[in-house]
């Protein structure tokens, strides 16, 4: 009975404890979630200074428009060193399996560019929206890309 009454009273002050800190969160009903789409990842990139490593994306979003099935979805993305030392892309994934990114594997020189070439599978038809996340030891350590577009359905 002792057991029992001792293993209840913990149960009941661990509840209590886990409780009162999820009522000392910051409750915001009407705050609405943070989505960082490209454009708002572009004004960052704007206000960032040349003393800083990082990378600077000639574009953040490719839209493909509509593309036959089966046709060519290969873009590329170019980004300029704007910092005084080499960058070095330590990865860059996909969102999915459908796009295959290749990137340059070798540091980037300060004031010099390199590429992103991304592939989507044109074989998968319908309306897509996939992003690419960019990791790096830039101050902009990690910078996310989009494409988009609609496949038509094989003819």
């Amino acid at each position: 009975m002792k057991t029992i009454s001792i293993l209840i009273f913990t149960s009941i002050f661990a509840i209590s404890s886990t409780a009162q800190r999820i009522s000392d969160l910051p409750q915001n009903k009407a705050a609405k979630p943070v989505v960082q789409t490209a454009q708002t990842a572009q004004s960052v990139q704007t206000v960032q200074t040349a003393s800083q490593d990082s990378i600077i994306f000639d574009k953040l979003e490719y839209d493909y428009g509509t593309m036959e099935y089966g046709g060519d979805g290969n873009t590329e993305f170019t980004f300029t060193n704007k910092g005084k030392a080499p960058v070095v892309l330590s990865n860059v994934r996909a969102s999915c399996g459908c796009t295959t990114p290749e990137w340059t594997k070798t540091p980037v020189a300060p004031g010099e560019k390199g590429t992103i070439k991304v592939k989507y599978n044109t074989n998968l038809p319908g309306t897509f929206n996939k992003s690419i996340t960019v990791s790096s030891n830039a101050a902009n350590s990690n910078v996310m890309l989009r494409i988009k577009g609609n496949v038509k359905p094989k003819a």
